[in-house]
């Protein structure tokens, strides 16, 4: 079924927001297993989100500060992330002790149980164990409130320490008076630059117990990379200490300014305001049910929806640009946090739903980051672009806004950035521009960058359609078909390709680089922009139904590499990470509701429960539950950018949605009749449709042809063979591959009809390309290109040790064949060695003189991947008896996080030999600094090409 399914009835009516839906929060949801959440104290959308941390390692379970299997509390800090999967935030820590006080966190941190913690919308509380200290926070928009009681008497410490977590930049406290203290933390981790200003208020004076800093001034300054401080009091059994810390990104002004959020000590007020707004915001969606436990999961997930993006602008309006400068937001508010690559697909979509004006002040924030940092932002965070994940998605939510009527922001402005974000030339957009698709050789996660670019593509169409950009509006449609590019049509899955044929072997199952925390089963499903396309790719309705029956049906369980985000199996189909989100609701694009309604349920039932462990994946900033949320009400967006909604029958009685504008939508799945209703939510027109595309059909574009070959280097000859894409040439009426051989670097050679294999003795570039003769004006597709070497020698390698199956460089041979990898390691060009070391003889096939011996490997800490301690060179004329000849130790710090590759050079004199023997020792266990330690994680040497001259 498509578009909307029930009843839907509209009225206008006062929405009142009495009914008290913020009881049902469990915020303790998602803290255990990898749902990434945190149980502490936020407001919707808020700058604050004060929450305890028992995490302070980086570790990935501990992205966001908190994990529910930890028993000891560092601190209560005032910023996190909910539910990512890289760690950051922690900010501007504050922890109550008693008696002597230390700044070691060893010291200062203290265990608890959870039988002495509590939480809800706005709320948390816990009881210190070590100096039997109760703690109380909650919060306003940009302030933190804490009430501490201390439970016996004595000396009363609040430690402030900013050396927590990430990587201190810069530090500073100023002391404005026994009552009020100033803080700036500038620090580095997901985001590399990334400010912090708070100002903290005491509700008594306080004294400076102990000091740690760098440097001071006569001004009461306390700064440098390490700095802490301590104020005490003494206090009776009993005694409360109230903390009041208000935040802000552009400075101590911006903080004084946004203190006056909170200008009283009332904490029961503040706590009573925070339910109420959390009130007002969860009750935009009344569900009706029986079952309280579902009612919890419910209003609990709509609450994780709602905790960003958060606002990060002052009061005033002033806020920190993506370039670093201090801004003033006009008529919107300014926001960060924006983890596009996970939310676009069902959160956005959400908040098009009951959230207008935040969608239209999110797109303001992308058009003033567009200006102020020259491209639209994909993984912002705190002013920062982090380049995580991959895609332009901010196109994909500025599109579904102006499909779906959202005013609010400029649409020629937007459409602007949205062009100049897919003109650019990085991230494989170079050669996705050029030849249609990405390849191995290009870059690294090809498969998913190629078909998210192409969702992507579509969407800037339907907005360049919307404002009558008729060129562009062709332009855009066309590329979002480059997804056939690398539908295999021998295999029925979308694949990589490498050196323009696809890699090989090709396992659906397979993690590995050449998709983003994902597999080929996961992927070939992504073609939102082209539904009828890919059925027909795949032989039509029945056999693609049965195409994604095996996908569920499969085993349970992927090859390659561990991949922690791929949580959530049924079959292949993986409901723990983004890229499946939308398969459950393909089965109604031929005809199959009541196979979406039965997977669409069993995930509702199954993998979201009423526990710590109680969300099958990482909560990706809503994404997760905004799923749940749309999926149990019987909606789903399939193609944000189009303006219906794939419906399943509702998992609860009744739904009513409480629209902005005073309007009310209601859902029953008492209703059996299934009407096509665009649900009232919007003045919907389809534009550009993918069953309507003006002027361009979709069987029109011609995919490239595919170059194969059996290496990508040879030492005689090779045989070459061109094929044409299946998807198009059945549909051409006078196709031809026209093609070329280029050497030597003459790109004068002419194009003709390929006809037969080509045989090459020399190195060589292949390009091709299919056409159409028949048009009067010729239609053709992109030019595809492979590049073959004629190996420099004879030589021949028996590796002793085991590559990992990921990283094998196209086997043996990929050692010695004259081609070097890249410090971008993704692209598969090195060989990959882990727990082990590596060792290889080369058989030069006579005796020779050795003048030098060079074995190139490379190290990428974060991705643990280490030089190697020590390379040793043996010789031999037999391959039996073998004598050193010389030994190189390792001079790169394994502390240095750039990617860097090294050639391990031997400095012997001359001999003579016929066999080289190369051992490398592996580094072995990481160490504790890095972040793989907790994880007991092995380093892996790389190793690429070995000369022998």
């Amino acid at each position: 079924m498509r578009f909307i399914i029930l009843s839907v009835f509209l009225f206008i009516s006062g929405i009142n927001f009495s009914q008290n839906y913020q009881q049902y929060v469990n915020p303790f949801i998602g803290t255990g297993g990898t749902g990434h959440t945190f149980p502490g104290a936020t407001v919707p959308y808020g700058m604050v989100q004060l929450s305890p941390d028992t995490r302070i390692d980086g570790s990935w379970e501990g992205c966001s500060g908190y994990h529910y299997s930890d028993n000891r509390i560092y601190g209560f800090s005032h910023t996190h992330l909910n539910g990512t999967g890289v760690s950051d935030y922690g900010d501007i820590l504050l922890v109550p002790t008693m008696g002597e006080p230390s700044f070691d966190n060893k010291i200062y941190s203290s265990s608890f149980s959870h039988a002495n913690e509590k939480a809800s919308a706005g709320f948390y509380s816990v009881k210190l164990d070590k100096h039997n200290i109760d703690v109380r926070l909650t919060t306003s928009t940009r302030v933190g409130f804490h009430e501490y009681t201390f439970n016996e008497s004595g000396q009363a410490n609040i430690i402030l320490d900013l050396n927590h977590r990430d990587v201190l930049l810069e530090g500073r406290i100023r002391i404005i008076d026994g009552r009020t203290i100033e803080v700036l933390r500038r620090s580095e981790a997901w985001a590399r630059d990334q400010y912090v200003y708070a100002r903290i208020e005491f509700n008594i004076p306080m004294n400076i117990s102990k000091i740690l800093a760098d440097s001071a001034d006569d001004n009461g300054d306390y700064y440098g990379k390490k700095v802490a401080l301590c104020f005490s009091k003494k206090v009776k059994k009993g005694e409360k200490l109230l903390v009041k810390v208000a935040l802000s990104p552009t400075g101590y002004d911006g903080a004084q300014l946004n203190s006056t959020e909170i200008p009283h000590w009332d904490f029961e007020k503040i706590k009573k305001e925070a339910e109420e707004m959390w009130n007002k915001e969860l009750s935009k969606i009344e569900v009706t049910s029986s079952d309280k436990n579902k009612l919890t999961i419910f209003y609990t997930a709509l609450y994780h929806t709602m905790m960003q993006p958060n606002i990060a602008q002052d009061l005033d309006g002033k806020y920190r640009g993506r370039d670093n400068k201090i801004h003033q937001a006009e008529g919107f508010d300014y926001y960060t946090v924006f983890s596009l690559w996970d939310t676009f697909r069902a959160a956005h979509p959400l908040y098009t739903l009951i959230d207008k004006k935040r969608t239209s002040d999110y797109i303001n924030t992308f058009i003033k980051q567009f200006e102020q940092g020259g491209r639209l932002p994909v993984w912002e965070l705190a002013s920062n672009e982090t380049d995580c994940m991959i895609g332009y998605h901010s196109v994909s939510v500025i599109a579904d806004a102006m499909v779906k009527g959202i005013e609010g922001f400029d649409y020629e402005k937007a459409y602007e950035a949205a062009k100049h974000s897919a003109m650019l030339d990085h991230l494989g957009l170079d050669a996705y521009k050029k030849q249609g698709f990405i390849s191995i050789d290009d870059e690294h996660e090809s498969v998913s960058k190629t078909l998210e670019y192409a969702y992507d593509d579509w969407c800037i169409a339907q907005m360049a359609q919307l404002l009558d950009k008729k060129e562009d509006y062709k332009y855009f449609m066309l590329r979002s078909q480059n997804w056939k590019n690398l539908f295999n049509w021998e295999t029925g899955f979308i694949q990589p390709k490498k050196n323009g044929g696809w890699d090989k072997p090709f396992d659906p199952k397979e993690v590995n680089n050449n998709y983003t925390e994902a597999n080929g089963w996961q992927y070939t499903f992504f073609v939102p922009q082209d539904i009828p396309g890919m059925i027909e790719a795949m032989g039509g309705n029945e056999k693609f139904e049965a195409k994604l029956d095996e996908m569920f049906n499969s085993v349970s369980e992927t090859s390659g590499r561990h991949q922690v985000d791929i949580t959530g199996l049924i079959g292949q189909y993986a409901h723990g990470n983004e890229p499946s989100h939308h398969v459950a609701y393909l089965y109604d694009y031929v005809n199959k509701p009541e196979k979406t309604k039965e997977k669409v349920h069993f995930i509702l039932d199954n993998f979201y429960k009423n526990d710590p462990d109680g969300l099958i994946g990482n909560e990706d900033c809503g994404q997760m539950s905004a799923w749940y949320v749309l999926s149990s009400m019987g909606i789903y967006n399939v193609t944000p950018g189009q303006p219906s909604w794939e419906t399943v029958k509702p998992f609860f009685e009744k739904v009513k949605v409480n629209f902005e504008n005073g309007n009310e939508g209601i859902i029953s799945n008492l209703d059996s009749h299934y009407q096509n209703n665009s649900f009232g939510f919007f003045s919907m027109k389809s534009f550009g449709s993918y069953y309507d595309i003006e002027g361009i059909e979709s069987d029109k574009y011609i995919s490239v042809p595919v170059i194969e070959a059996q290496s990508k280097s040879f030492k005689d000859k090779m045989k070459i063979e061109i094929k044409a894409n299946k998807l198009s040439f059945e549909k051409l009426n006078k196709p031809e591959i026209l093609f070329r051989v280029i050497q030597n670097d003459s790109v004068k050679t002419n194009f003709s009809i390929y006809k037969n294999p080509i045989e090459i003795d020399k190195s060589s570039r292949i390009e091709a390309y299919l056409v159409d003769l028949f048009e009067a004006v010729e239609t053709k597709s992109s030019t595809v290109s492979a590049t073959f070497f004629k190996k420099p020698n004879n030589f021949t390698i028996d590796i002793k040790s085991t590559y990992n199956p990921q990283y094998h460089a196209g086997g043996p041979d990929g050692l010695i064949d004259g081609i070097f990898g890249t410090e971008n390691w993704r692209k598969g060009d090195w060989q990959g060695y882990q727990t082990h070391d590596f060792e290889a003889v080369i058989d030069m096939q006579s005796t020779r003189e050795i003048s030098q011996i060079t074995a190139n490997f490379l190290q990428d800490t974060r991705s643990w991947i280490l030089m190697p301690t020590k390379v040793e060179y043996y010789i031999s004329n037999d391959n039996v008896n073998f004598t050193l000849f010389d030994t190189q130790n390792n001079t790169i710090d394994p502390k240095d996080y750039n990617s860097i590759i090294k050639g391990f050079k031997s400095v012997k004199k001359p001999v003579k030999a016929r066999y080289v023997k190369v051992k490398a020792s592996n580094f072995g266990k990481l160490p504790e600094w890095h972040q793989g330690f907790p994880f007991d994680g092995e380093a892996f040497i790389f190793v690429d090409e070995i000369t022998v001259e």
